[in-house]
């Protein structure tokens, strides 16, 4: 059927109708000369691939049961990295903390306490979130504006005639 190759001769005579309407089917595909190969039987005797197979002499490649992850008997990669303790919260927010009695100790005069104050005075890192914790005792009214407040905070701050605002 050389006029439904690809490599059909462009000065080929017409094909007749009837030729013509049969189509390159699936069971007409076969694979190329010398494509397909036998399998190879290893093992088999010592005329052809016999006794080591084409594995060579000895050595662990020549064995059958060697796993692939076997290092040769140096420590297994499994057994030499470190191993994880416990868990780490990957979404926790971190807070910079401030205590009552630190606030008490650096705005002694009372007034308003803001993240900004709580800087300049070096209490916490710039741009980070702040947390006042309950801490110690506050004796001026105070009012602070922070990203957080512990309950313990809230109640002394209000108790000295102070007030939190979150922001």
């Amino acid at each position: 059927m050389p006029e439904l190759t690809k490599d059909a001769p462009k000065d080929a005579p017409e094909a007749s109708s009837a030729e013509r309407g049969r189509a390159l089917k699936l069971h007409h595909l076969r694979p190329a000369p010398g494509a397909n190969r036998p399998k190879m039987r290893v093992g088999r005797g010592e005329g052809s691939k016999g006794k080591t197979a084409g594995r060579g002499t000895k050595g662990s490649k020549a064995r059958k049961q060697v796993p692939a992850t076997f290092e040769g008997g140096q420590m297994p990669l499994h057994m030499r990295i470190p191993k994880l303790k416990g868990f780490k919260n990957r979404w926790r927010t971190e807070y910079q903390v401030v205590n009552v009695a630190t606030l008490a100790e650096l705005f002694p005069q009372g007034g308003q306490v803001g993240v900004d104050d709580l800087v300049k005075a070096g209490a916490v890192r710039k741009n980070a979130l702040v947390k006042v914790l309950g801490d110690g005792d506050l004796g001026v009214a105070l009012q602070v504006s922070a990203h957080a407040f512990s309950g313990s905070a809230r109640d002394k701050i209000a108790a000295a005639g102070g007030s939190v605002t979150e922001v």
